[in-house]
């Protein structure tokens, strides 16, 4: 016989709890959580042309990644917190001028160390700004909402991955390198504008921390300490090792090792961050009618399989460039139903910590993609087994999270939902 679990509190009610998650709001969500895929990807083309100008080296400019990866990670560990004390609306405002500058810092830096530090503000005003968003929606949302919000500002977050490098590849070929910063600083600066117009302030001043080191240490600890919460956490950033595997290593798989030209290459990227993006919006069509723990592991079993056929292939076959496709898009699909449910399912399980809970989590899965991408290269370009075994045990870990560490949450009936 199942028995029920209490129900975790509810937050306090107060004017924004009652205020509907308008499609303005998503769209801007999804505006906010776009700038750090494209201040990422839009200028990846341009890095032999930053190596000959600045005078660098190609792993200098692969610094300025690492760097922004650093400071979004940063950025929503410390923005997330922050919110919870000072409220949402003034500090993603502010997040985002700081955007808007960083880019056009980035644009005018004359030396590789100066576009260093400049991506580094903009990863951390970037990882600030969209953990504060994504807390706007936890604040205004709960229950299947929350799910269906949180899937939508995935999926349609999601064209951002297939438009960034094409844009920025048309970009590059009537201007410089500096054009695609420039671009994104125009992007950031119309953000900034609709951010203003259309995000209202969702978390009252009764419901806010006293703040401090002590309060931001108290509910950390409160945080990690629901093995729901850490469950789920893992499940999302053990997907974020597949992803950033993935991002590393397919241009040497289907380029260098099946002879796919840049346009296919590009066609296939693209394609497979479609399939991610329909994912993710059919998981928000599913939030009524299919349990979200079931979504997530349907996600994580085409995951595994997606990287038991890479290792095969790696292995066994010579990496055929069929094989490679199929299980490259498998993941990417997989990974559009895992990621907004668990990160849905994560926000549920600390209610009393929205912003807390949506920064540890971005700094879980920002931290990952840091570590992940120079681990998947570690075997050199002639070789699909890192990657492969980075996918597998990607998807596994994150599978065992899920089944072993997270909890099914219930209802006041007991029944899981």
């Amino acid at each position: 016989m199942r028995t029920s679990r209490p129900a975790a509190p509810a937050p306090a009610a107060g004017p924004a709890a009652s205020r509907p998650v308008s499609a303005a709001l998503i769209a801007t969500v999804v505006l906010l959580t776009a700038i750090a895929p494209l201040a990422t990807d839009m200028y990846v083309p341009a890095f032999p042309d930053v190596a000959r100008e600045l005078g660098t080296t190609a792993t200098g400019v692969q610094l300025t990644l690492t760097t922004f990866f650093v400071g979004m990670a940063a950025g929503q560990l410390v923005g997330g917190p922050s919110s919870d004390q000072r409220g949402r609306r003034r500090p993603l405002l502010a997040a985002t001028v700081v955007v808007l500058l960083a880019s056009v810092a980035c644009a005018l830096a004359p030396t590789i160390a100066l576009l260093g530090a400049a991506r580094f503000v903009q990863g951390f005003a970037g990882g600030w700004a969209m953990v504060i968003a994504r807390a706007v929606v936890v604040d205004l949302a709960s229950g299947s909402q929350l799910v269906r919000a949180l899937n939508l500002v995935q999926g349609a977050g999601g064209v951002a991955p297939i438009a960034a490098p094409l844009l920025g590849g048309v970009v590059l070929q009537f201007s410089t390198w500096r054009a695609p910063f420039w671009l994104i600083a125009l992007i950031t600066l119309v953000t900034l504008v609709v951010t203003h117009r259309v995000v209202p302030e969702s978390l009252p001043p009764e419901r806010r921390h006293t703040g401090g080191l002590r309060t931001f240490a108290t509910a950390a600890r409160d945080v990690l300490r629901s093995r729901d919460y850490v469950g789920y956490l893992v499940v999302s950033a053990a997907a974020m090792v597949a992803l950033f595997a993935y991002v590393a290593t397919s241009a040497f798989v289907l380029r260098g090792m099946n002879g796919l030209s840049p346009i296919a290459y590009a066609v296939a990227f693209a394609a497979n961050a479609g399939g991610m993006t329909v994912a993710a919006l059919v998981s928000a069509r599913l939030a009524e009618r299919v349990r979200t723990r079931t979504v997530v592991l349907c996600g994580q079993l085409l995951a595994l399989a997606a990287g038991v056929g890479m290792l095969v292939g790696a292995l066994a076959l010579g990496t055929p460039l069929l094989l490679s496709l199929a299980c490259f898009s498998g993941l990417m699909v997989a990974l559009g139903l895992i990621w907004g449910n668990a990160g849905a399912l994560a926000s549920a399980a600390v209610p009393q910590h929205p912003g807390t809970g949506s920064a540890v989590l971005g700094m879980a899965q920002w931290g990952t993609a840091g570590v992940a991408a120079p681990l998947a290269g570690l075997g050199g370009e002639g070789t699909a087994v890192p990657v492969a075994v980075m996918m597998t045990l990607g998807a596994l870990v994150s599978l065992v999270a899920l089944l072993a560490v997270a909890r099914p949450p219930y209802d006041a009936a007991g029944r899981a939902v």
